[in-house]
């Protein structure tokens, strides 16, 4: 059920404005799902997807469908294990 919500929200999402070259797509971090949702290890892809939307996690964090992913703790540990900080915005 959590993994079919959190697709709708990024599928929901798809269309966020873009942040310098990047542009910014929760759709693109659906190969983070199980390693958030699941507490998987990341694959090389999330891992990827994570660093090419770095520029848009605050933007991420203040939307309210999707700041509790960024913000939860296998967000924070996928973002880690990835060497992705997760910036204070």
């Amino acid at each position: 059920m959590k993994s079919s919500i959190f697709f709708l929200f990024l599928f929901l999402l798809c269309r966020a404005p873009s942040v310098a070259a990047v542009t910014c797509n929760p759709m693109q971090l659906t190969p983070c799902a199980d390693a958030i949702l699941k507490s998987a290890p990341p694959s090389s892809a999330c891992c990827s997807k994570l660093k090419d939307q770095k520029p848009c996690f605050c933007q991420y964090q203040k939307n309210p469908s999707l700041r509790g992913y960024i913000n939860s703790k296998n967000g924070k540990k996928v973002a880690g294990a990835c060497g992705v900080p997760i910036p204070k915005c």
